[in-house]
């Protein structure tokens, strides 16, 4: 468990104090957001677009989160409240059953533009924070947030975050005009935004919510495996309507998978070559364990 630091309101919500930030710090921002802003378009979801425009998110150096809160609560009933950093759980869920989206308040630094360990103000902001402004989105994070809450009741958090990772931080979306991007672990990632997309190594599969809570992820390096929605609705509507406490009964008999693993019912877009996995020599930690999920 962790234990809330020092100046942690009960909550774990602290001040932005947005007046605080560098010159330098406001140029990270700037930098990161340029570089995404470019290479997104046509990669991206388009409601991910979109909110960028309803929050004024282009607005130069890193937002306020008044402000967004502001805007963000005006389109969907959300708002931005800042932590010192990975949150409990039950904190977690909390936040998001009442329509609050805990954000750092620190930005990386030069020498961990491309990686960081933990997630940063542009990772949380940039990366989650618009597709709030999307009613249906919002709402299933509202409704993640809520079986969040039964979850921790019953020993499933690791199930539960397994479904946040493949969708929240690496989803894809299936649209007319091929697979699009929507996860805040990829469309902040310059690098995963290319590999997810176009990359012949990682397998693309439809999403399946046992076959997905019973899958590994990988959480110090591109994904081996991405699932892919139909809709934002319909993840919402399997995600709503499924009573999860018999599905967390069930899936405890059944064995994990390896990040790379296919099943003969799965739905494959893309049956990936592996080909980047094989060539890391070093041992890729796979857990839904110690990631939580805050990512």
């Amino acid at each position: 468990m962790h234990e809330r630091p020092k100046g942690a309101a009960e909550d774990w919500t602290i001040a932005q104090d947005w007046g605080r930030y560098t010159a330098a710090e406001h140029a990270m921002w700037d930098r990161l957001f340029e570089r995404q802003g470019k290479m997104l378009p046509g990669r991206v979801v388009p409601e991910f677009m979109a909110g960028l425009d309803i929050l004024r998110m282009d607005k130069p150096g890193i937002p306020n989160f008044d402000a967004l809160s502001e805007r963000l609560m005006k389109a969907t009933g959300w708002q931005v409240v800042a932590v010192p950093g990975l949150v409990p759980d039950a904190v977690f869920f909390d936040h998001l059953a009442n329509r609050r989206f805990v954000a750092g308040r620190f930005i990386r630094t030069p020498d961990q533009i491309d990686y960081l360990e933990e997630p940063d103000i542009f990772h949380d902001v940039f990366g989650h924070v618009p597709l709030l402004a999307n009613p249906v989105f919002a709402d299933y994070m509202q409704a993640y947030g809520q079986g969040g809450l039964r979850a921790d009741g019953l020993g499933a958090i690791e199930r539960l975050a397994r479904l946040y990772w493949y969708t929240v931080e690496f989803g894809l979306i299936r649209q007319d005009d091929g697979l699009k991007v929507y996860g805040a672990g990829i469309v902040s990632s310059y690098g995963e935004s290319l590999f997810a997309l176009d990359d012949p190594s990682p397998h693309r599969l439809g999403f399946d919510l046992r076959r997905l809570m019973r899958t590994n992820y990988k959480i110090d390096d591109y994904q081996q495996s991405y699932f892919v929605i139909d809709s934002f609705e319909d993840l919402l509507r399997q995600t709503a309507q499924t009573d999860l406490a018999p599905l967390y009964a069930e899936l405890d008999g059944q064995p994990d998978l390896a990040t790379d693993a296919l099943l003969p019912g799965d739905r494959v877009f893309t049956r990936g070559t592996q080909a980047y996995a094989h060539s890391r020599r070093r041992p890729v930690h796979e857990s839904a364990e110690d990631a939580g999920p805050v990512s």
